[in-house]
């Protein structure tokens, strides 16, 4: 070959000239690792390694394949937890012994840094197969299905668990040969089988492996059916994950371009099964059940005997007993209407309309305003529950306009308790064409952030809790309109249309070029809000779940009205969004910083609290495959509505639940 390759993981320009001794790009010494294997050009890599295609001198020169390890994280823990999975990665390589998996052919540490060198599958993974010759066949999936489950039969033999089966991962080489690849997310099962951390892929991961509970084989099968279905359909489940959690398992069906057998739809049911003890348990009862059954013939009878035969009994028919599925929380059916953080492909109008039907049905008239004063009379709310703003007067020691709402309080079963009057102030920034965004005046102050270990449906990442002095600041009273979005950007994403709901299908790129821009339009600095400004301003002084108190109800919040926090009824799901505004608001005067869609933070992405800032500005240090949003969505259970709940979802990902809220550090007058 005619060119080598630069292995410093910061060098953006690898590919170079052979013969070189230096990097022209980073200026690093070029190296053949342990004199025997010659780095020829990248492959590829994510967050905490690197890949490359390579030559083994020793060999003649035979293909193989570099593995670095190059975590881009700053954490102690992250570091370690890369360490470790990748030692794991190659102690398995070794240990595992079947022609479809890629072999171990070294594991060492060269310049502090770990390399792996493996077999070299000449071909292209499933995905790429997929994309280039289109939906498979119910045949070539059952032949899929008879090459691979041997192979994964050999893997749960050895106890370990593949954790990330997806197309991806499923390589097919020239001579039509399938290969199971990349182990770096495997699991070793030890006796009662340790529970395991988040790590997958979302759409392809099992509930149990998204809840950090037991793996087990069934586990991975899932996984292989989710690979399978998508190979069906050309439909990422990552992206009906995102929209409808775990529930998107019962209609896979809809998404066929044409019907499957019986027998091999029955056989995707059992391993799409919610629950880990439906599915099969094991490959090999996966291979049985796809033999063709064979029917029984009867013995021949001599002619010459033509007695008359006696019917025989039908033997019962012996059934695995079934084990009870065990309901554990509401947290449990929250998390099937879940959202994660995954960028996909599948468009938002094959998804929309099946969840919604026609959207046009209930869209919001064409005669709503375009200000930032949205109506706030609504069918769905009780009578005095919505505030109206008493007109706004001039406060003459700083021009600020101010305005008095209602804000009510309720109980553990969401009855409302206490009702009072506040005030806030804000001015208005005007947009053009009638179009007028409000700001609220955000007092500084410090407070606790995060969720106290006893808050029914906590996550861990909700903590440790820790005091915040958050200075003042402006937050927009609305999330922001498809009116305010179309009047900087001159266009409208959203699925559910109406100038006064918020805009969605906005990814966090959208929402930070659209602060840019409207910066750059009013002489203003807006941005999404960091995390802790986010929470500070939703709690408004609460220290509750919810900032009008124990629970909420869909009386005050649209989130799905199927799922229940403590003790509060079950309500209505509106399955779509509502007109800002039309709820009560916080002690602050924000409205909706609870459900109707997740709002952006300015944030990367981190595990807990440790090392996070104090001072009421956003963590910028992180994984920024990832980034934070608050609040909770109109199709999310109430538990992922509280203020200390995080969520996560790519940066480049919009789905018709997410939106923004601005902020603005400073004002002219």
């Amino acid at each position: 070959m005619s060119q080598v390759c630069c292995l410093n993981p910061d060098c953006h320009n690898p590919p170079v000239a052979e013969g070189t001794k230096y990097c022209p790009n980073c200026d690093v010494t070029l190296i053949i690792l342990r004199n025997r294997y010659r780095p020829v050009k990248p492959l590829g890599g994510g967050g905490f390694g690197k890949t490359y295609l390579a030559e083994d001198i020793d060999k003649l020169n035979e293909r193989c394949v570099i593995k670095q390890l190059a975590p881009q994280t700053q954490s102690t823990y992250a570091l370690k937890k890369a360490k470790e999975l990748f030692e794991q990665e190659a102690k398995q390589l070794k240990d595992l012994k079947s022609s479809q998996i890629p072999q171990l052919q070294a594991y060492f540490d060269q310049d502090n840094c770990l390399y792996l060198i493996q077999e070299f599958i000449d071909g292209e993974d499933l995905l790429k197969e997929l994309k280039n010759q289109g939906n498979f066949s119910e045949q070539k999936i059952r032949s899929l299905l008879q090459d691979l489950l041997p192979v994964l039969q050999v893997v749960h033999d050895q106890d370990i668990i593949h954790r990330d089966i997806k197309p991806e991962n499923i390589m097919r080489r020239r001579d039509g040969k399938l290969f199971l690849i990349d182990f770096g997310a495997s699991k070793q099962l030890q006796g009662t089988m340790k529970p395991g951390t988040k790590i997958g892929t979302f759409g392809y991961a099992a509930l149990e492996q998204m809840e950090d509970r037991e793996v087990y084989p069934a586990s991975d099968l899932f996984s292989l059916a989710a690979t399978c279905f998508h190979l069906l359909t050309g439909v990422y489940p990552g992206n009906l994950w995102n929209r409808q959690g775990y529930s998107w398992v019962k209609q896979w069906r809809d998404h066929l371009p044409q019907p499957v057998s019986l027998e091999l739809g029955k056989i995707l049911d059992k391993l799409l099964d919610i629950e880990y003890q439906n599915r099969y348990q094991t490959a090999e009862q996966v291979l049985q059940a796809l033999q063709p059954v064979q029917p029984i013939q009867p013995p021949k009878i001599p002619t010459t005997i033509l007695p008359q035969p006696t019917p025989l009994p039908v033997p019962a028919r012996k059934t695995r007993p079934v084990q009870p599925i065990v309901q554990t929380n509401s947290s449990r059916r929250g998390f099937l209407q879940t959202v994660g953080l995954f960028v996909g492909g599948v468009t938002v109008a094959v998804v929309g309309q099946n969840i919604f039907g026609n959207k046009n049905q209930n869209s919001t008239p064409t005669n709503t305003t375009s200000t930032d004063t949205p109506t706030t009379k609504n069918t769905t709310t009780p009578t005095n529950t919505t505030p109206t703003d008493t007109p706004s007067r001039q406060t003459p020691t700083n021009n600020l306009q101010t305005s008095t709402f209602e804000v009510v309080t309720t109980d553990a079963s969401g009855n409302i308790t206490n009702r009072r009057n506040e005030s806030a102030n804000y001015f208005v920034e005007d947009l053009g064409n009638g179009v007028t965004l409000a700001m609220v005046e955000i007092p500084g102050g410090t407070f606790i952030m995060g969720s106290p270990a006893s808050e029914a449906e906590r996550f861990s990442d909700e903590g440790p809790q820790r005091q915040v002095t958050v200075p003042g600041f402006f937050m927009a009273r609305y999330q922001l309109t498809q009116a305010q979005y179309q009047a900087i950007m001159g266009k409208n994403p959203s699925n559910f249309k109406g100038d006064n709901r918020p805009v969605e299908q906005v990814s966090w790129n959208d929402a930070v070029e659209f602060c840019e821009k409207l910066s750059q339009k009013t002489g203003k600095n807006y941005s999404l809000p960091s995390e802790a400004q986010w929470e500070y301003a939703c709690r408004a002084g609460t220290t509750t779940p919810f900032y009008f108190g124990e629970s909420i109800t869909t009386d005050l919040v649209n989130y799905d009205g199927n799922y229940t926090y403590a003790n509060a009824p079950k309500g209505e799901y509106r399955k779509q969004t509502t007109e800002v505004g039309t709820f009560p608001p916080n002690a602050f005067g924000l409205y909706d910083m609870h459900g109707n869609v997740y709002e952006w933070c300015k944030d990367l992405w981190n595990d807990n609290y440790n090392g996070a800032p104090t001072d009421g500005s956003a963590w910028l240090t992180g994984d920024n495959t990832y980034r934070l949003l608050r609040g909770g969505s109109w199709y999310i259970n109430p538990g992922y509505c509280r203020s200390a709940r995080r969520d996560r979802y790519g940066r480049d990902y919009g789905g018709n639940g997410i939106g923004f809220r601005l902020v603005a550090s400073s004002r002219t007058s």
